[in-house]
């Protein structure tokens, strides 16, 4: 099985991770910066079916299919994800951990890829972009958010999903 694990330190507090990682407002300012998308029907309670929508492109419907398996906050969400057009069900867990200093240790994963077709699309497709949108976009949204996880008045973010 092949999967995406990608480890990041942010100089953020866990309850400010948590608020840019699980508002359905703030999602696809930092996904935008893929081919992520926007939530539709989003919350963090357990059971919740969800589905981000973004921008198809050749080969894919732009829909993806979730439901949220366990959430801890603010330390763990974990959900299904399943493309919209039939593909195989897959894991994704966010977990964030306190370090010194109010920072915060975020680690993401998407398991349970199979096969070739499962290894290229989290390798040479999804885990490219992931490390994008963790790198570059969370970090500019996180740094868009006030102490009370507000949006600046002044934000210059923008999403530009389908």
């Amino acid at each position: 099985m092949s999967s995406i694990h990608i480890t990041r330190e942010y100089p953020h507090s866990p309850a400010k991770v948590w608020r840019a990682v699980t508002d359905p407002e703030l999602i696809p300012l930092w996904t935008a910066i893929g081919r992520g998308g926007r939530p539709e029907g989003f919350s963090t309670e357990v059971g919740t079916r969800f589905r981000f929508v973004g921008k198809p492109v050749p080969g894919w419907n732009g829909v993806v299919d979730c439901e949220v398996l366990e959430a801890r906050e603010p330390s763990l969400l974990r959900y299904s994800w399943s493309s919209g057009d039939g593909g195989e069900v897959t894991q994704v867990s966010y977990r964030l951990e306190p370090l010194s200093g109010d920072s915060t240790r975020f680690t993401y994963d998407h398991t349970g890829f199979t096969g070739i077709g499962g290894f290229l699309l989290a390798n040479l497709v999804l885990g490219p972009v992931r490390r994008k949108m963790m790198g570059t976009g969370l970090t500019r949204v996180l740094d868009e958010l006030d102490d009370e996880g507000q949006l600046r008045p002044a934000r210059i973010l923008r999403a530009s999903v389908g």
